[in-house]
């Protein structure tokens, strides 16, 4: 499972992407994904949205997370 971040989040975790094939415990859904990293970032938290694309497509906390799925952190984005 590979999970590729951008923009604020990508400065949360320090890298463009993590590989949580080495994960005890994968996340099952979305949900369970943005929990595994607010505990490991607790600066996660302070985001007040953030979007999750699986496989290309924008997912909800309920979206099933399979092994070999990508998946790509979006915060929110501002400029003019």
């Amino acid at each position: 499972m590979e999970v590729f971040l951008f923009g604020i989040a990508k400065d949360i975790v320090g890298k463009s992407g993590l590989d949580l094939s080495s994960l005890e415990k994968k996340p099952d859904n979305v949900g369970e994904l943005i929990q595994v990293l607010t505990d490991s970032y607790p600066e996660f938290n302070k985001l007040t949205s953030l979007a999750v694309a699986v496989n290309g497509e924008y997912a909800t906390n309920e979206v099933s997370l399979q092994g070999n799925d990508e998946i790509a952190i979006i915060p929110p984005v501002s400029g003019g």
